[in-house]
């Protein structure tokens, strides 16, 4: 570069598949004025359709002329024609290893940026061990920076996080005459059917309770489509029966917010959204406060609430203590952008330092057997084949040591002391997910 010359652009790629990271990737990039961007979307079961796609780039600048859908198999070219200085990975541990495979072939290989798109409390396991080799890893919290570090630290992983604010819980101007009472549904928690027949009845008494106002059940697919996690019992099928003022939405959940009252939820990011455009939430401690819940992030916030308080729609604000730890720290404190910039310095120097994937253990069979489980059909290898024939016994054996040795002592699901968890998941989702519709290709 010329001395005194304007340095070019930086061009950034968000590498996506499902919802949730759609949403996140879109926001950040968003955010960011002094950058080029645009958003590649891989080919895997869980794919956004088309109407998912437009609910999770809503209030951002992109728009679908900015989305371009490949195969993994594409991607390493496609980069290299984008000529991308910064790739961020947004997707789960088992796609971001693969998509850092493809990146490994890039010359010269692009900065790596990594996050998880919401609420991160307990910093778990996984989304260490798969994300080790990225070059920056995004976190949204004062409390999330302490436990991530933490967690990297125990799992002897050297990895460098940069805080960012979560970006579609920016402060916007509050909400003002709200009636809905919005419900923010997970795929996760509560996980049984039971525990979920209970809110779907929770709900349906708010509704009778307030006959004059909405009950929205927020959902984030529709039937035939996928989503980050697998919805064992959706509420479609739990509220067949109900009132008329309780509805479903599928629309994106800022303009959900724009009717709401209150919102109310187990543990969904929405809280924080919600927070933000100053609608109070209720979170529901009615199956306890527990790492598996996912919702200890939520403890001295002053917001948890039961049954009865959803019914009568006693909705709370948050302590001022705990927004500027969770969430709603000075914005000035979010750096990641200025760690970025020192990295693609580097990386123009020929200074970024090496952090290619490693060969792991199990080899060829290995490597087929992550790429037959992210990408479903559009894996339609042999070697795919063959490692799911050997691979499915395997793993049944291995979750049912787990599930035999249990979760127990520090740091694991079970410590409610801590906001870490060196112990590895304790639910395990389905290995394949069926093909959904809405998607090309």
């Amino acid at each position: 570069m010329i001395p005194g010359a304007t340095p070019p652009r930086l061009r950034v790629v968000a590498v996506a598949d499902a919802d949730s990271f759609v949403k996140w990737a879109a926001a950040l990039l968003d955010s960011i004025a002094e950058a080029d961007s645009s958003i590649a979307l891989v080919r895997t079961p869980l794919t956004v359709s088309a109407a998912q796609e437009q609910s999770a780039l809503d209030g951002t600048r992109f728009t679908s002329d900015d989305v371009t859908r490949l195969p993994l198999a594409a991607l390493a070219g496609w980069l290299s024609r984008e000529r991308a200085d910064v790739v961020v990975i947004a997707g789960k541990g088992p796609l971001a290893r693969l998509v850092m495979r493809e990146v490994d072939r890039v010359h010269p290989r692009p900065v790596v940026v990594t996050g998880l798109p919401g609420i991160s409390i307990p910093a778990q396991r996984g989304a260490v061990t798969y994300r080790r080799e990225t070059d920056l890893f995004l976190v949204h919290s004062h409390r999330e920076e302490r436990a991530f570090r933490d967690l990297a630290t125990r799992l002897n992983a050297d990895l460098r996080f940069g805080l960012a604010s979560l970006p579609f819980a920016a402060p916007r101007p509050p909400v003002v005459g709200g009636t809905d009472l919005v419900f923010a549904a997970q795929a996760l928690v509560p996980l049984t059917t039971a525990d979920r027949t209970v809110v779907a009845d929770m709900l349906r008494e708010a509704a009778l309770a307030r006959p004059d106002r909405r009950v929205v059940v927020k959902l984030r697919s529709r039937a035939g489509e996928n989503e980050t996690h697998y919805d064992r019992a959706s509420y479609e099928g739990l509220l067949r029966d109900r009132p008329q003022n309780l509805v479903f939405s599928y629309q994106p959940m800022r303009a959900a917010l724009a009717s709401a009252e209150g919102l109310v939820t187990v543990s969904s990011t929405a809280a924080v959204e919600a927070i933000a455009v100053g609608v109070p939430v209720i979170a529901l401690d009615t199956f306890g406060v527990s790492k598996e819940n996912l919702n200890t992030v939520f403890r001295g916030s002053g917001l948890f609430g039961d049954r009865e308080a959803v019914i009568a729609r006693r909705f709370r604000h948050p302590a001022p203590g705990w927004l500027t730890q969770n969430y709603f720290h000075d914005p000035v404190d979010a750096t990641w952008w200025h760690d970025v910039a020192e990295l693609v310095a580097l990386r123009r120097r020929g200074l970024l330092p090496e952090r290619r994937q490693p060969a792991r253990r199990g080899g060829a069979l290995r490597v087929a057997w992550e790429r037959k489980t992210v990408l479903g059909h559009e894996d339609r290898s042999l070697a795919g084949i063959v490692a799911l024939a050997v691979g499915v016994p395997l793993r049944a054996v291995l979750l049912a040591r787990r599930r035999l040795a249990g979760n127990r002592g520090a740091y694991s699901w079970a410590d409610p002391t801590t906001d870490i968890t060196v112990t590895p998941a304790v639910r395990q989702e389905p290995l394949l997910r069926r093909r959904p519709v809405g998607v090309d290709g």
